[in-house]
């Protein structure tokens, strides 16, 4: 379709802004962003006249290569501050790996609804869990075994490969329901997001090179656009933006008490969940 100049300028400086709030998530909730860039991007793909039936994981995939900057950006700010545990992430790393490399398959033949569900799902139950404020929310006062923490690594891979997600609001409710502080949980997410990110990427141009094949008068999903389900101009305009507002967001976290991090953290979460609750409807 044809788009005009103008129209071109507003898009850009809209994707701009957005890599904005993306890094500054990325930072004040451990989180990559995908739940923000995920829905941004699906309305610049319907707008460039993406198909249906691929632009759910075309977002995805743009998503999870856009936070792999934003992600090493946090964790190095995090890691500063003493504030990660990197035992935990060590465990964590080939299970999550694997998680994601399945996942990505799973979106090569996923329909759009599935990714949707899984976003409302998993955001709906960690909103309720931090907004209650309720401490006896938990599965126990200290971290499980190994073996079970690294299911819950496999498991949390899977989940965020489809939701386009660095994995914070999934590991962030973990370590919360074990007792541990909001501010460790969300600077060991923003690590999480660079173990999921890097191979959810390559997962899903992996995924998405014999579908572009399918769509060839499709700009947005042919090169130099798009390698597979990865937007290059959409992760071009998202980063230098969200690199720079990183180390703000994590700056903030720190400034903040328990409980307004938790409240901040769930109404963000809720939010998520309505505009996909929505979107069930269009």
């Amino acid at each position: 379709m044809d788009i005009s100049l103008q129209e071109m300028v507003w898009l850009g400086l809209g994707l701009l802004a957005a890599g904005g709030i993306t890094g500054l998530l990325a930072g004040l909730f451990g989180v990559g962003g995908g739940a923000v860039i995920v829905p941004i991007l699906y309305e610049l793909f319907r707008y460039l006249g993406v198909p249906d039936d691929v632009r759910m994981p075309l977002c995805v995939g743009t998503s999870l290569a856009i936070i792999i900057p934003t992600s090493i950006r946090s964790y190095r700010a995090h890691l500063a501050r003493g504030a990660v545990d990197t035992d935990l992430l060590k465990i964590w790393a080939v299970p999550v790996v694997l998680g994601v490399l399945i996942g990505s398959l799973v979106a090569r033949y996923a329909p759009a609804e599935l990714f949707k569900t899984v976003f409302v799902v998993v955001a709906g139950i960690s909103a309720i869990r931090l907004l209650s404020g309720k401490d006896h929310w938990r599965f126990g006062e200290t971290l499980p075994g190994k073996m079970a923490i690294r299911i819950t690594g496999l498991v949390i891979g899977v989940l965020s490969s489809l939701m386009g997600i660095g994995g914070g609001q999934l590991s962030n409710l973990f370590m919360t329901f074990y007792n541990r502080p909001i501010h460790q949980a969300v600077a060991t997410s923003s690590g999480l997001g660079i173990l999921i990110s890097v191979p959810g990427m390559l997962g899903y141009i992996y995924a998405g090179w014999p579908r572009a094949a399918e769509y060839p008068d499709v700009a947005a999903l042919q090169p130099p656009m798009a390698l597979g389900y990865v937007s290059l101009i959409g992760l071009a305009l998202f980063v230098p933006t969200s690199m720079l507002t990183a180390p703000l967001g994590v700056k903030l976290a720190h400034g903040l008490s328990k409980r307004r991090l938790e409240v901040a953290f769930g109404l963000f979460l809720l939010l998520i969940c309505l505009r996909f609750v929505l979107s069930f409807f269009e």
